[in-house]
């Protein structure tokens, strides 16, 4: 798998959808690109279903809380979106992902 973060973005305004696809490994750091992503698809129509598919890419479990966190309260974190606009934000992980409470447990 590549280091480097790659992303395709598809959206389809007649049923409210976007799909951001991302491939490539997904960090702390290259999650605030991720977002500038998803807010400016956000954007693009109220009430816009965002989902972001990371199913082929490798995701720090940091990473993927954050988004997670994210998905929950419907919004972006602030210093991304001052406004808090609403966000209908839907994470699809790596099928080898794990929650990192669940790393902690079997680390130990």
């Amino acid at each position: 798998m590549k280091d480097k973060l790659s992303v395709l973005v598809r959206v389809d305004l007649d049923c409210a959808h976007a799909r951001i696809e991302a491939q490539g490994r997904v960090t702390a750091q290259s999650l605030q690109a991720l977002y500038m992503i998803v807010k400016r698809a956000n954007a693009l129509m109220e009430g816009l279903a965002v989902e972001i598919d990371m199913t082929h890419a490798s995701v720090e479990p940091l990473a993927l809380e954050q988004l997670r966190a994210c998905s929950r309260r419907y919004r972006l974190p602030a210093y991304i979106d001052p406004l808090q606009a609403d966000c209908r934000l839907s994470v699809l992980a790596p099928v080898n992902a794990v929650a990192p409470a669940l790393a902690v447990g079997l680390a130990a």
